[in-house]
């Protein structure tokens, strides 16, 4: 059992309605004829649903068999089809060039900084050429920045709540345009909003394999 499979049952956990960023995201990829996607660290499921939704041949992945679960009703309930696997986000069990794109928002950054860039790699490695993938990243203008047990440079492990013991890493353009060095950087995108008085700052980046 891992700690996502206590946490995603929480409801802020399982929102139903899909990221604006992967909305957008699914537009182009519709207009590009871009069609078996990916969703990494797919959670509780919301955006694979959307996906399928959207007439795109979707799968889903987590290393939680909790989301799957929950990913698998709500694909039933709406009779939607999509493949489910379980897996490590930085080990996929899929051949060279099995995706026209990769989504993975909320996830990538509860890692250390060698487990995303060896993320990054697998997904460079399962798509296809000129595939398409959209991560999202912490930005250290976040409210949370620096705040719990310092692990490594940017990485913090919560010390309460319900993501106590989960680490988050924070992370500026610079280091980005490190991260997706093998990629073609298409877009990153500083996203913020203010809630109740926090503020929320994250990266999007669009990105395609060259």
């Amino acid at each position: 059992m891992t700690e996502w499979d206590r946490i995603l049952p929480e409801r802020v956990y399982s929102p139903e309605e899909p990221d604006q960023t992967v909305v957008d995201f699914t537009g182009l990829l519709r207009r590009r004829r871009k069609n078996l996607t990916l969703d990494l660290a797919c959670g509780a499921g919301r955006h694979v649903v959307y996906l399928a939704q959207q007439g795109l041949a979707a799968a889903g992945a987590d290393l939680s068999r909790m989301g799957l679960k929950m990913t698998r009703k709500k694909l039933v309930e709406l009779g939607l089809t999509a493949a489910l696997v379980r897996l490590a986000m930085n080990n996929l069990p899929f051949v060279d060039s099995s995706f026209d794109a990769v989504t993975c928002t909320r996830a990538i950054y509860h890692q250390r900084v060698q487990g995303i860039q060896q993320t990054l790699t697998e997904i460079h490695r399962v798509l296809k050429k000129d595939g398409a993938v959209l991560v999202d990243f912490l930005s250290k203008r976040t409210h949370s920045y620096a705040k719990g047990v310092k692990i490594e440079a940017e990485t913090f492990a919560e010390t309460e709540g319900h993501e106590r013991g989960i680490l988050h890493h924070y992370t500026d353009r610079e280091e980005l345009q490190s991260l997706f060095k093998d990629f073609r950087i298409i877009d990153i995108d500083l996203r913020e909003t203010g809630d109740e008085g926090y503020l929320r700052s994250r990266f999007t980046v669009q990105a395609a394999k060259s």
